[in-house]
């Protein structure tokens, strides 16, 4: 990114002067005009280098990337312009300027050359599949198409803002074992390489074979101890393995239904996608997307490959004639109630209305079930814990009580 000195005039007629960055001198004249200074000469003084550096680095590191959040903030500010009826180029221009994530603004300036191309904003938008999902495409492309741009990114405002909100919600539940787990696997590190060590000369002087769980311990300790490059070799080849497996299509598949299957916290998971796929089809029909295109989309976008599975085989019964009620009856994704409120839906003609109420119902269900999370968790927890100290505290004192014993009967 090279950067430039600039003078101009400010709306008010002043003389202004400055710096600014910028790819090529149009692009910093682009971004002076979007904020009222009319530029009058720009002059390159040379490359950011360090800026750039360190800014490709970050994206290495997966830093800078568009979020949920700033696609809601995007999708409000695109409501505002087309529904003030401002320009879409100049009301992009003043978007792209004023855009703080640089990921985010490389790709509206590709938009905006796109659209002064010619090019239709929704086929600007699928140039870049990372930020904008193939669902936000087609609502888009359905407002261009209606006359409706305005409410399209009005419903994509509200939808990803729930969205956002229901993802929160099953992370924030799902952090807390998480972090405990790190915790007593952290507690247990240290204890087998710093506390078991020191117990090894007292065993060492006991006559006869230790017990079973002393044995462990001092064996995993002294592997620990002893073997540690080695065991961080075979960890991180593990890992490897695992990540590699998880990029194919069968290992994606297994991980996928085997995250849904972990107790209490699956089922909290299932219902928190239940809830986007009834929110994605609800939004999908009210903007106008033919059923058939809205599970297509939704199969792409779903983020599970077992509900993608599901889903598609949901869509295929509807592309063979089936009812959504009676497709939906046969998949076993949904409750008796949501599958009511399907069937009304269709009978009635107010199917995405019903599908929009049958994402709150799976919403409340996953906002019950956080609250609720820690008294479920917490007998697994208990166990799991109470077993772990189980076998440290036998490991330890079961040959301290045989001397004892034996100290006693002599």
């Amino acid at each position: 990114m090279a950067e430039f000195s600039y003078k101009g005039r400010s709306s008010e007629g002043k003389l202004v002067h400055g710096r600014a960055a910028g790819e090529t001198v149009d692009q910093v004249a682009q971004r002076l005009l979007a904020t009222g200074v009319t530029p009058l000469e720009i002059t390159a003084l040379g490359v950011v280098a360090g800026s750039l550096n360190f800014e490709k680095l970050g994206r290495k590191l997966g830093l800078g990337r568009v979020t949920t959040t700033d696609l809601v903030m995007f999708s409000r500010q695109m409501y505002t312009i087309t529904r003030a009826g401002i320009p879409l180029l100049r009301g992009l221009r003043g978007l792209t300027a004023s855009t703080h994530n640089s990921v985010l603004r490389e790709s509206l300036e590709d938009v905006l050359e796109n659209l002064e191309g010619g090019r239709d904003l929704a086929g600007c938008f699928a140039r870049h599949p990372q930020i904008f999902p193939r669902l936000y495409v087609s609502i888009v492309s359905v407002g261009e198409e209606t006359g409706t741009l305005d409410k399209s990114f009005q419903r994509l405002t509200e939808y990803l803002a729930k969205e956002q909100e229901m993802v929160d919600s099953v992370k924030g539940a799902v952090r807390y074992p998480i972090i405990v787990m790190i915790a007593i696997a952290l507690a247990v590190g240290f204890i087998s390489t710093f506390v078991i060590p020191k117990f090894a000369p007292v065993f060492a002087q006991l006559k006869g074979e230790l017990p079973l769980p002393t044995r462990l311990l001092l064996g995993s300790s002294a592997m620990v101890r002893d073997y540690w490059a080695q065991s961080l070799a075979v960890i991180a080849a593990c890992m490897y393995g695992l990540r590699r497996y998880l990029q194919t299509q069968d290992g994606r598949y297994r991980w996928d239904r085997m995250k849904l299957r972990v107790p209490v916290l699956g089922k909290l998971m299932y219902e928190g996608m239940l809830a986007r796929v009834n929110r994605s089809m609800a939004i999908s029909l009210a903007a106008g997307l033919p059923m058939t295109q809205t599970l297509a989309v939704i199969v792409r976008s779903s983020g599970n490959e077992f509900v993608s599975e599901k889903i598609q085989v949901l869509a295929s019964s509807v592309e063979r004639g089936e009812s959504l009620s009676r497709a939906a009856s046969a998949s076993g994704m949904f409750s008796p109630l949501v599958l009511q409120m399907i069937s009304i839906g269709e009978e009635t003609g107010a199917l995405p209305e019903l599908l929009d109420e049958a994402a709150s119902y799976y919403e409340r269900e996953v906002n019950h079930a956080v609250k609720n999370l820690s008294s479920s968790i917490e007998p697994i927890l208990i166990v799991t814990v109470g077993g772990m100290v189980l076998i440290l505290a036998l490991g330890i004192f079961l040959p301290l009580w045989e001397v004892i014993g034996k100290a006693g009967q002599n």
